[in-house]
């Protein structure tokens, strides 16, 4: 695509030079909720890096696989949808973590992440051995 060199906030005729694209293709991508640049005081459009490199992956599904811009929209909702998720899962992942830690540094045992009743481990043999009896008849 283009290469930037300073950071801060293009005009809309700047974008649409840098790309190769009308500038009424940019405020059509606003209108659709692609784009979300911030204003000026003169209400002017003030596109950041942040607005360019989603810009450059609108143009790349747009431009390289021909897709609509319906499903821009679609694509760009679930990309969100699954950075959170991950964002979520990282969250999770550390929480565990220092769960383990945590239960690991109280004298548990170091293989079991939840405590087990003896009475109960002594049990269930009996349950799947009965399980194992009741098929073979």
């Amino acid at each position: 695509m283009t290469k930037r060199k300073s950071k801060g906030a293009y005009m809309i005729s700047v974008v649409a030079e840098m790309y190769e694209i009308h500038p009424q293709t940019l405020r059509l991508y606003e209108r659709e909720g692609l784009l979300k640049p911030s204003r000026s005081e003169g209400n002017t459009r003030l596109y950041t890096e942040e607005d360019l490199k989603r810009l450059e992956f609108i143009l790349s599904l747009a431009r390289d696989l021909g897709v609509n811009i319906a499903g821009i929209a679609i694509i760009l909702n679930m990309r969100e949808r699954m950075e959170n998720m991950q964002q979520q899962m990282q969250g999770f992942v550390k929480y565990v973590q220092q769960e383990v830690m945590a239960r690991a540094q109280a004298g548990m045992p170091k293989d079991a992440l939840v405590p087990v009743r003896r009475a109960a481990a002594a049990r269930q043999p009996d349950v799947i051995a009965g399980d194992s009896q009741k098929s073979r008849k």
